[in-house]
C-alpha cells in the first residue's frame, strides 16, 4: 500500500517492508528469507528496477526482518545499514531473548543460522544512532533499544514520518508493545518510546500491522499513558 507519495509498505507473511521510491530506492527491512521475488515484482509494478536499490536499512537483527538480506545483497549493489549493537559473529551475541536463543539450538536450526541473521561483515554502515541518512530529505537514525539492543527507528522531519520496526506494532485493535517473550528489555523499550513521543510526526509505520496515517504522535502518547 502507498503510505506517502514516495513511501510504500509491502507485507509478506505478516512482516512489513518499507520502500522509499525517490531518484534511488531505499528498502527498510527485508522480510523472511525467500522474499526477493515478491520485492522485485513489487518494485517492477512501480515502473522501477531492483538495480535502482541503493540502500537497505535493517531496523533490528531478527530473522523476519533481515532473513531476505543475503538474496538482496547478492542481487544488487545496495549498501546495508544496521545498528552495531545487534551485530555479532557468534551465537552468544544474537539479539534474542533467552528461550528464543535456546530454540535456535534445536536441530536443524543451527545449520541455517548463518542464513537468518546479519553478521558484521554483511553491513556496510554500522550505526550508533544520530546519523542522518539521505532518503526523504534526511532520515534520522534513532537508537531505540528494548526489543533488541540495536533496534532503531527512522524519522523524517520533512514528511513527519516515523518508522519503528518492532519497537511498537499495530496489531488490531490498537497500538501495542511487542511481546516480552521476544524482547530483551521491556522497561528499556518503554524509555525508547518516550523518546519517540517527543518527536513531531503524523504517520507511523511498523514491522507488523497497518500504518497509522494522521494523528500518529497522539496515538503513541495515548499508549504511553496506558502502559506507563
Amino acid at each position: 500500500m502507498q503510505v506517502l507519495p514516495t513511501v510504500y509498505q509491502l507485507t509478506l507473511r505478516g512482516v512489513n517492508m518499507i520502500l522509499i521510491a525517490e531518484e534511488e530506492l531505499t528498502l527498510i527491512d527485508t522480510g523472511f528469507r525467500g522474499s526477493l521475488r515478491r520485492i522485485t515484482d513489487f518494485i517492477g509494478r512501480l515502473g522501477r528496477s531492483l538495480d535502482e536499490l541503493s540502500l537497505i536499512i535493517i531496523t533490528h537483527n531478527h530473522l523476519d526482518h533481515c532473513g531476505g538480506l543475503p538474496e538482496l545483497t547478492a542481487a544488487t549493489s545496495a549498501r546495508v545499514a544496521a545498528h552495531r549493537a545487534d551485530l555479532s559473529d557468534t551465537e552468544a551475541g544474537l539479539p534474542y531473548h533467552g528461550f528464543v536463543r535456546k530454540m535456535l539450538n534445536v536441530p536443524p536450526i543451527p545449520l541455517i543460522q548463518p542464513l537468518v541473521y546479519a553478521r558484521p561483515g554483511d553491513v556496510d554502515l554500522k550505526l550508533d544512532g544520530g546519523e542522518i541518512l539521505p532518503p526523504l530529505g534526511g532520515l534520522e537514525v534513532i537508537h531505540t533499544p528494548g526489543h533488541t539492543p540495536g533496534s532503531i527507528s527512522l524519522f523524517s522531519a520533512r514528511e513527519k514520518l516515523l518508522v519503528v520496526g518492532d519497537t511498537l506494532n499495530n496489531r488490531l485493535p490498537r497500538l501495542r508493545l511487542p511481546s516480552a517473550s521476544v524482547s530483551i528489555d521491556i522497561s528499556q523499550l518503554k524509555g525508547s518510546l518516550k523518546t519517540l513521543a517527543g518527536l513531531d510526526f503524523e504517520t507511523l509505520c511498523f514491522g507488523h500491522g497497518r500504518p497509522v496515517i494522521g494523528g500518529a504522535g497522539d496515538r503513541l502518547r495515548q499508549l504511553l499513558a496506558r502502559v506507563g
